[in-house]
């Protein structure tokens, strides 16, 4: 519950402060329950589902994504949303931290590789041509190729290269099926069509969970693995809370 000093109203605007940091709630996401309100970012924190280092390195790449999400005109906090998102799927499958730490990396720089793609391709309004496609999809090969190099990112970078494979085979860069594909990345994908499905974009308002959910069950088998899906259903109350809580506006 907040003290008096949490929650002030001001003429017709409400400051809301978050009751685990104490800062104040302005511009971004948040969820409430009566009188308490929590932002996202302490959200993902108190779910435990983010990878939990502290070092420069980790300071470095949530800064580098930020950048690139950014770039792409995506809002909030897209790149480490669907890394700690991926994280509630991942614990069902596996309890090694190094392995757990690998696939959060993976998904948190999966589009890493767009940083070698042109603006004009990018950030294009319109369609893009066939020659334009090509270039877009190298993204995940450069990807793999920049953070391949770092010592101990070999798993990261494999789902970085493997995060728009398709279960049935008919993703890119290499047409990878089933079980060809690491799980990291299998379970990525489901996270990154929920977290596309339900924000918002320059053209649309994001959906609702459950018309994400209807997709993703829809597309079980073909896009999607069958176990990352049942994984999905079986995490359902804890990612409905997670995507609650981007979706949610500031008091204004």
């Amino acid at each position: 519950m907040l003290n008096n000093h949490q929650n002030e109203q001001t003429g017709n605007h409400v400051e809301v402060f978050c009751q685990h940091c104490g800062k104040l709630i302005a511009q971004q996401s948040f969820v409430s329950k009566g009188k308490t309100y929590c932002s996202e970012h302490c959200l993902l924190k108190i779910k435990d589902v983010c990878a939990r280092q502290e070092d420069m390195f980790s300071l470095l790449a949530e800064t580098l994504v930020s950048a690139l999400d950014l770039r792409e005109h995506e809002t909030g906090l897209h790149s480490k949303r669907v890394a700690c998102h991926t994280m509630v799927l991942a614990r069902r499958f596996i309890a090694e931290s190094n392995m757990l730490q690998q696939i959060y990396w993976g998904a948190l720089l999966h589009d890493i590789g767009k940083i070698g793609v042109p603006d004009a391709i990018l950030l294009k309004p319109g369609p893009l041509s066939e020659a334009e496609w090509s270039e877009l999809h190298t993204h995940p090969e450069k990807g793999y190729h920049l953070i391949s190099q770092i010592p101990g990112m070999a798993d990261a970078a494999n789902i970085i290269l493997c995060h728009e494979e398709r279960y049935d085979g008919t993703g890119y860069p290499r047409s990878l099926h089933g079980d060809q594909i690491p799980l990291g990345a299998r379970l990525f994908m489901v996270i990154d069509t929920l977290d596309a499905i339900t924000s918002d974009r320059t053209y649309r308002k994001g959906a609702t969970f459950d018309v994400a959910k209807a997709e993703i069950l829809r597309m079980k088998g073909s896009q999607f693995d069958p176990q990352a899906v049942d994984a999905f259903s079986a995490e359902e109350a804890v990612l409905r809370e997670m995507v609650l809580a981007k979706c949610q506006q500031p008091f204004s």
